[in-house]
């Protein structure tokens, strides 16, 4: 039986696009249960207040999500939606007392151009990202491609496309905030593997409330969570803090076959490694993910490459 709760809080980060997928899930709940009423509660970021530095400086995963976490566990809301590639994926990394109590369907996963197609790029043209895994992959396929850095919402990055040759943002940001009619070309995984849980979305509550926790089990989408959880497993074999630009990306075929694609990089780019599995139908997640991430590091050059980071 689902709770009988007058108002459920959402907390969210303030940005256009946080509130965006704070509203969906809102919406998605209500569908699930008629009559249920949801509010916002805002939550500013240290991702938020610190936009001119670049997020690897700031400590990578986590800066979108500890303050809006906090709240939950305070009380001042009852659950939390994120995207997904936030969430630091190592369990040493978790926040005791929270559980991602579902994943809803995921939007696209895969990176977007704006301003020009990779392919029709000058020679030496400068492209914005603020990604270096994004930057890593531009510059193997791309070596004459020069790099800046590109943060800010949404709106600010677009307006910034004109001063480039592209800027390369996510292709679900763009089609969740009405800008799909923006991009040059959507980039497939096998060019550029997106990042951990690029598209899809997590929502958190405290590990104790059951009530919360049945309520979100009605926006689950299990598809989504299988794929999540192998991209999320993937990065978690690599440390989980890994400083390296990663990337993961998983799809189930037709006949329930979970392929994984990822990627492992060198901060300049002239090292990517990519490896791949397809698993049979029923396999485990979280075994696939790890299996690869372990066979990356093992057998591909990966743990030569973080030791050469290392020794920097």
């Amino acid at each position: 039986m689902l709770p009988a709760v007058p108002v459920v809080r959402i907390a969210t980060r303030g940005s256009p696009l946080a509130r965006w997928q704070a509203e969906h899930v809102a919406g998605l709940l209500r569908e699930a249960v008629p009559g249920l009423e949801t509010a916002l509660v805002a939550v500013e970021t240290l991702g938020d207040r610190a936009q001119e530095r670049p997020i690897w400086e700031l400590g990578g995963q986590g800066v979108f999500v500890k303050e809006v976490q906090a709240a939950v566990l305070a009380g001042r809301a009852d659950l939390a939606v994120h995207s997904a590639k936030d969430l630091p994926s190592a369990p040493a990394l978790a926040t005791p007392g929270l559980v991602i109590g579902a994943v809803p369907a995921r939007g696209d996963a895969r990176d977007a151009l704006v301003g020009a197609r990779l392919a029709d790029l000058a020679p030496g043209a400068r492209v914005a990202t603020g990604s270096s895994r994004r930057r890593a992959q531009l510059a193997d396929l791309r070596p004459d491609l020069t790099f800046t850095g590109l943060r800010g919402n949404i709106d600010t990055r677009l307006a910034r496309a004109a001063d480039h040759g592209a800027i390369v943002l996510a292709a679900a940001a763009l089609a969740r905030l009405g800008r799909r009619a923006e991009v040059s070309e959507v980039l497939a995984p096998s060019t550029m593997v997106p990042q951990v849980g690029q598209g899809a979305l997590a929502v958190e509550c405290r590990e104790d409330d059951e009530a919360a926790r049945r309520l979100v089990a009605t926006v689950e989408h299990p598809p989504s969570r299988r794929t999540v959880e192998a991209e999320r497993a993937f990065l978690a074999a690599l440390g989980g803090g890994c400083e390296l630009p990663v990337g993961a990306h998983a799809s189930e075929d037709g006949g329930g076959r979970l392929c994984l694609r990822a990627m492992l990089a060198s901060l300049d780019g002239r090292v990517v490694l990519r490896d791949e599995v397809t698993a049979e139908p029923g396999a485990d997640p979280g075994q696939v993910g790890a299996g690869l991430g372990r066979r990356l590091l093992e057998t591909g050059g990966g743990r030569a490459l973080m030791a050469d980071l290392d020794g920097r």
